[in-house]
This record gives structure tokens, sequence and C-alpha cells, in this order.
């Protein structure tokens, strides 16, 4: 059936045919709904793979890049693993897993490639205006912690993705990495961190707006702003009818056909989902979580923190959760930010309604819904105790990170909303999801992107994947593989099993991005002495959970 799909879209569909809808109506061959990273990406994928197809995007705000792209709303990262410790887990056996950093931190790469591909391309420019070189480190306090994160280090720094990952349990060495954090820190208590100097800080708002503006360029894209899409109806033919209303002119509706729609909505994606009545969307619900901020731009505090510093988030508490004191680049303005601390909202969106939730409850999500509750109440307890946090309370949690700090240095800010995603689980009833879930229909001519973490960061491995599910046939054909792989050379290809390819790859996008981060291809070869700085060998316990 997905060949079926694809070889519909093999050409370009003559805008006069009226496939099952009115003569009036305009008929497309790709919808994209949101105007952001997701959408932007798709979009530019896809302008360079099948350049005949005509594109109609539809942003329900005046501009793109406004949600969860732009730059206040997210945290920033550039989501590679190198010190996100929720995406390493603690085994029975003392161990620790890396499978999960290691799949995060290959997509991350592609990233890379792709986003220096379209600067190479002329699509994006100023490369410093969305990227830039921030080390990233992990830092933990007690005994405990600290065995966690040095077993975490020895599984991670033999394979050639984290070759010049640094670790250290000196006090001084650590200062060096991060002295913010460390100054006016009890110097008895056991500290560790490893560190990575190829960290990145992105804009994701910016990407969002260079890959829509060298979009808008072309004569078959279409970027409608205002714009809300009101419903979605299977035609008689397999496509869809889109109907959007321009909130800016008191909502006069209007319809399109097209033969693909992604739905790439943000926290809005699950109604949307929901109203296209596929079977797909049936067992999903949603729960959404917002954040808060703490920031500065003092230039004095600034100035003495060039890093983005990840803990271990508290027990029960989603990944989006895990603390961390991050240097920023806020379009342009260096600050920190510590957080986040969680909020809550029945709204989707930043932008969004107060009944979104109460709408996406339906007879096949409740229980699975409730069942989550049920199941997760060391996560009920932690939303309970982020909720009842006062002022002081979340001041009091960025001295962890940074003892000297003072209140009057630092504002609190909203972030953007999240809505983590419930998925009903055969033999498991209703199961939150960590992660981003690509639904798509089972005709291929529908898909949606539900979640959050690691969301933005991996926006082109998650498109691809999105491609080689709906499109089957045309991405495996000659055409669509040399595109493929002139924009991501690594495609299809394991990095951590080739690490010259992975050295290539990292000093092209480097070059192309212009980061200033270390060459580390003169690094020693896996198995051979590296850094590993401790004050005294651990005698701590063995870990059972990262909390």
């Amino acid at each position: 059936m997905k060949l079926r799909h694809a070889s519909i879209l093999s050409a370009s569909i003559d805008s006069t045919s009226t496939g099952a809808g009115s003569d009036d109506t305009q008929n497309v061959d790709v919808v994209l709904i949101g105007g952001g990273t997701m959408s932007a990406t798709l979009g530019t994928l896809l302008q360079s793979l099948q350049p005949d197809w005509t594109i109609h995007l539809f942003e329900r705000l005046d501009k793109a890049a406004e949600e969860s792209s732009n730059v206040w709303n997210n945290a920033g990262t550039g989501h590679s693993a190198f010190a996100e410790m929720n995406y390493t887990s603690p085994q029975p056996d003392g161990s620790v897993d890396i499978q999960r950093a290691i799949g995060i931190t290959e997509q991350f790469e592609v990233s890379r490639q792709f986003w220096a591909s379209q600067v190479r391309e002329g699509v994006m420019a100023n490369p410093r205006s969305f990227i830039n070189t921030v080390p990233h480190l992990s830092f933990v306090w007690s005994g405990e912690r600290v065995s966690f994160l040095h077993k975490r280090f020895e599984a991670m720094h033999q394979n050639p993705l984290y070759a010049g990952m640094e670790y250290s349990e000196d006090p001084q060495q650590i200062a060096d990495w991060i002295p913010l954090v460390m100054t006016g820190r009890d110097g008895s208590e056991p500290v560790a961190a490893t560190r990575m100097p190829i960290g990145t800080e992105v804009n994701f708002g910016e990407i969002t707006r260079q890959m829509m503006g060298s979009l808008a360029k072309r004569d078959n894209f279409h970027l409608s702003v205002n714009t809300q899409v009101r419903d979605l109806e299977r035609n008689r033919d397999g496509s869809w009818k889109v109907t959007v209303a321009n909130t800016s002119d008191g909502g006069n509706e209007r319809s399109v056909n097209a033969r693909f729609v992604f739905i790439g909505a943000g926290g809005a994606a699950l109604p949307l989902l929901q109203k296209s009545g596929i079977p797909e969307a049936r067992m999903y619900g949603g729960f959404p979580v917002g954040g808060q901020f703490l920031y500065t731009t003092n230039p004095d505090v600034v100035a003495k923190h060039d890093a983005k510093v990840y803990g271990l988030a508290p027990a029960g508490s989603p990944p989006m959760s895990v603390p961390h004191i991050d240097k920023r680049i806020l379009d342009g303005t260096p600050a920190i930010m510590f957080g986040p601390f969680a909020t809550f909202s029945s709204k989707f969106l930043k932008h969004g309604s107060w009944t979104d939730l109460v709408r996406s409850v339906t007879p096949n999500n409740l229980w699975p819904m409730t069942r989550v509750g049920i199941n997760n109440l060391d996560l009920v307890r932690y939303l309970i105790s982020q909720l009842r946090m006062s002022e002081s309370g979340q001041f009091a949690e960025l001295q962890h990170y940074y003892p000297e700090a003072k209140q009057e240095d630092w504002k609190l800010w909203t972030a953007g909303q999240r809505v983590q995603t419930i998925k009903d689980v055969e033999g498991k009833g209703g199961t939150l999801q960590f992660g981003t879930e690509l639904v798509t229909g089972a005709e291929g001519s529908i898909a949606a992107l539900l979640g959050a973490s690691p969301g933005a960061s991996t926006a082109p491995s998650i498109m691809l994947r999105l491609l080689e599910q709906v499109f089957p046939d045309k991405i495996a054909s000659p055409e669509w593989q040399d595109k493929l792989k002139a924009m991501i050379p690594s495609y299809g290809q394991p990095l951590a099993e080739n690490p010259q390819l992975l050295y290539e790859v990292r000093a092209m996008s480097r070059e192309l991005l212009e980061l200033t981060e270390p060459d580390l291809t003169t690094t020693p070869a896996p198995g051979a002495p590296t850094s590993d700085t401790r004050s005294e060998p651990s005698d701590t316990k063995e870990i059972s959970g990262s909390k």
C-alpha cells in the first residue's frame, strides 16, 4: 500500500484536478502543519529530493518558529548524549547501558551534516547565528552518583563517538572547566564531571527561519501564517481534504487536497491526528508538561560559564526535567539559563487553549491515560512538588549548581509546553513514551510526530525515518540515494563502527558550520590511555538507579 502511495507522488499533481473535492479546492502534493523545525526540515528535504512537488505549510501564529522552536522556549542544547545522563542507564550487574546514547549521538551527527550541507548550498547562512561550540559536561556530587558517572565514562570513552571525553574527580580540574559551578562549594563533598569539548548550543528558531526563508523563494512552496487547521478528512481517492481557517480575517475557511499530510504541530499534533480518524491514532493520549527557567544576562556572571552542565534528574521525573545550567546565546545575547522547573497547564501549546487536554480524551485513550497516573505515582508526586515550589525554593535549586548565585541577577521565564505521549501498549496498558513517536497511517498518506526530547536536535534523522516509512520506493531510488548522500555523507552507515568516516564528517561539518571545537581526530585510539583524573579511588557502593 505504501508503494502505491509513493507511485502516486512520483510526479507533481496537476493543480486543476479535483481528486475528490469541490472544483475550487486546490490540490497539492504535500501539506505540512506547523511552522517549526520539523516541518521546515521535512520541507527542505523534500524540495531537495523532489523539487517538482508542491508543498503548502500552515502555521496558526503570525510567524514561523514561535512555539517550541523559539530560542526562549527550549533548552538550546544540541542533544548529542554527551552530557545527558538520562540517555544512559545503570544495569543490575553494575554496568551502564549506553546504546540509547549511541543512537542519539549518531542522529546528532546527521543533523550536523544536514545543516552543513544547507550552508554549502546557500539555503542557510551565517552559522554562528544558529550554532556555536559550547562544551557539554555531566556533573554530580555524592559518592553513589560519582560511582555511576565513572562507570558511564568507562562505558563511553572507548567508543569512537566519545573520543576526547574527559573525566575528573579532582575539584581543581573541575573548577578549571566550570568555575561558576565550583566556586563556593563545600570542599569535603565528593564531586565528579565528564567533559566533551565538541558540544553545541543551537538556536532552532533561527535554523527554522532560515530554512523557511529559503523555501518561501520557491514557486512550488507556499507558507500560510495566521492559519489554523480545522479538520482533516479522507477523500475517496486516498488524498486528504485539509480545512483551514484564517484567524486574522474572521475565520473564513478554505480547503486544499493533499496526497500526503505531515502533522508537525508540537503539542497540537495529537488533537489533529485524532481528527484524521486513522486507527493508529486511537492508542495515543497526551499529558501536557510545561517548564520554567531562571535566567541571567548579567555579563559578569555569563563570563564565568562557558558550558552546558547536566545533572541527574530527581526520581520519578520525566527526562525533560533533568536539571542543567547552560551557556545560551539568545538571538545574539549571551545568557545563562537554569532549570527546568515543571509547570502544569491543560494547554497543549504555550499559545494553546485551556480545553486542549479535555478535548483530547476519547473512549479509546481514557483508560490508558488513567493507568499512567496509577502506575507512575513517583511522577505524580514529582509534579506536585514542582507545582508547590516557591520562588525561594527554585533559587535554592539553582544554588546547588551555582553556590554563589545572587537572587537579584536572575529572572523567571516560562518556556514552551510539551505533551508527554501516552501509548496503549498491548500487555502493559497505558505507558509513558519518553522520546519522540512517529505515527504513520497504514497507507502512508499521513504522519504525525508526538513527544518531545531529543526533538529538534535530531529532526533530520526523524524526518529521514518518516521518508523511509511513507516513500519507501522513492527513497530506495538511485536519484534520492545520490541526493541524500550528498547532503548526509554518512547516510545509512553507523558512525560508531566507522571511525574514519566519523572523523571525516565531523571535520566537514566543523568547517562549514564554523565551529570552534577542537579536532578530536588526534585523540588516542580506543584502548589507549585517556583523561581520567580522580582525587582518590572510589570505594562507594554500586548505584541501583540514577536518582
